[in-house]
């Protein structure tokens, strides 16, 4: 007599009590490091693979489909970021939690509309990394807590539009009101006018002061 298993929440048996496979993908070696020795401590959870590039982890993937990536933000060749959005594009129910040292609600919040099931700071790895991978596993979606106090302070903040936020990245490259009319092909006025905008919408005293917000909040990134 031949026995099936039986789903239960959408999987079977068989599926939930197999281990939880983790891609990590992070471009600095004692930190793969430390996730790796803290899932070989836990018998549900098993790694897949390391990764150190954007591109790399889009490859593993294909080749493993782990149940879980832990995605670095900031690596070589490609972002974190395209990554994952790669990888969704290609695996949409694939489950990525972004791991990163950055907790700008900007930058949060563009990882989250990309698809990421997590959103979890390095610095709380020790403490927060297992109990994330199983809830994202379980369907869940996940941020630190520090991530959700930043994104809920700037929730009702008024968003600067993309041709703010390009003049914001060149008030950040150095560049005056009128290298930036030229640059971009419009009016000086037409520049000054974003930049009150700008400084309107940041809080900000000045364009040091905006850009230094843009900055801490992943509106704009160092080159």
């Amino acid at each position: 007599m031949t026995s099936r298993t039986a789903p239960l929440g959408g999987k079977t048996l068989t599926e939930r009590s197999r281990p939880i496979s983790v891609l990590v993908a992070d471009d600095h070696p004692l930190l793969r490091d430390g996730i790796a020795a803290l899932i070989n401590a836990e018998s549900d959870i098993t790694l897949a693979a390391t990764c150190s590039s954007g591109r790399e982890a889009i490859q593993q993937f294909r080749t493993l489909r782990p149940d879980v990536t832990l995605m670095d933000m900031q690596m070589p060749e490609m972002s974190g970021l395209e990554a994952m959005i790669e990888i969704r594009s290609e695996f949409p129910s694939a489950r990525v939690v972004v791991l990163t040292s950055y907790e700008g609600d900007a930058l949060i919040a563009r990882a989250l509309k990309a698809g990421a099931s997590g959103y979890l700071l390095k610095n709380a790895v020790h403490d927060e990394l297992v109990d994330t991978i199983r809830s994202v596993h379980a369907g869940q979606k996940t941020v630190s807590a520090d991530v959700a106090v930043a994104l809920a302070t700037h929730a009702a903040d008024e968003l600067l539009t993309p041709a703010e936020i390009n003049v914001l990245h060149l008030i950040a490259a150095g560049h005056r009101n009128k290298q930036i009319a030229d640059q971009l092909q419009v009016t000086e006025d037409t520049v000054k006018g974003r930049v009150q905008s700008i400084l309107s919408k940041l809080d900000a005293n000045d364009r040091t002061h905006a850009v230094t917000i843009g900055l801490k909040r992943g509106i704009i990134g160092l080159s």
